[in-house]
């Protein structure tokens, strides 16, 4: 999904790939074409900035636990009485720092500046919402809503560009269109799934983290290709 997107988005921004054709893959890497083939990619090595940039088009998640208590959402007020999965009037940037364990931490906008630069903030604010406003207008045709979307950028020969993987069911809150209504949470073809199913567990979030069920495994993997084939018009091969 993210090779997808990265051609989709190549006018908006430039990307870290290279390629993901094992035959044009350095000739070390050729003895495991086999196992690297269809879950990998060959990259330009960047120096990452260490801010993941957040385009949340609708309260969920993180943003909805910290609106329900402040009205704000990383330092941004919202209008009072908006429910759950609610649209907002536009698009809004709410950066995070990356953790090196445990979950990223919210952070505003001006505490972004203090870390990483006044002009640096402002490109990556600029670049993440016109990332997702081409995106989540393209997937609504496509009958999915991305609510929000988790994108990383690093900096190479001092040049902006797109890294890591993006728009996927792991960066991003996929919702179908056709089901979408406010006040609740969503049906989702993200890991959401896989949280709602750990969330019925007695289970203290401390490593080492429970198995998952082969049925779990499974309906999981069916949502992340169903996104796919909405998306994009093809199928994964198995």
């Amino acid at each position: 999904m993210s090779l997808f997107w990265f051609d989709f988005l190549k006018d908006v921004v430039e990307n870290h790939l290279i390629t993901a054709k094992t035959s044009d893959y350095p000739k070390v890497a050729q003895k495991y074409s086999e196992e690297l083939a269809g879950r990998s990619m060959l990259v330009h090595r960047t120096e990452a900035i260490a801010i993941e940039c957040v385009a949340r088009g609708y309260l969920s998640g993180s943003g909805w636990k910290e609106y329900k208590n402040s009205n704000f959402v990383c330092g941004i007020k919202l209008p009072a009485n908006l429910e759950e999965s609610e649209k907002l009037r536009e698009p809004i940037f709410t950066p995070a720092t990356k953790a090196e364990s445990g979950h990223d931490e919210n952070i505003s906008e001006s505490k972004m500046a203090d870390l990483i630069g006044q002009e640096l903030t402002f490109r990556l604010k600029e670049l993440t919402l016109s990332i997702y406003q081409k995106a989540a207008n393209y997937a609504m045709s496509k009958g999915i809503i991305i609510a929000d979307t988790k994108l990383e950028f690093g900096l190479l020969d001092n040049k902006i560009i797109l890294i890591d993987e993006v728009l996927t069911p792991d960066s991003s809150r996929f919702w179908a269109k056709s089901s979408y209504r406010v006040g609740a949470s969503q049906p989702s073809f993200d890991k959401q799934y896989v949280r709602d199913y750990l969330e019925t567990l007695t289970w203290d979030k401390q490593p080492p983290a429970p198995e998952l069920p082969a049925e779990i495994v499974s309906a999981t993997s069916q949502k992340y290709n169903d996104a796919y084939y909405l998306l994009t018009g093809l199928k994964l091969a198995n």
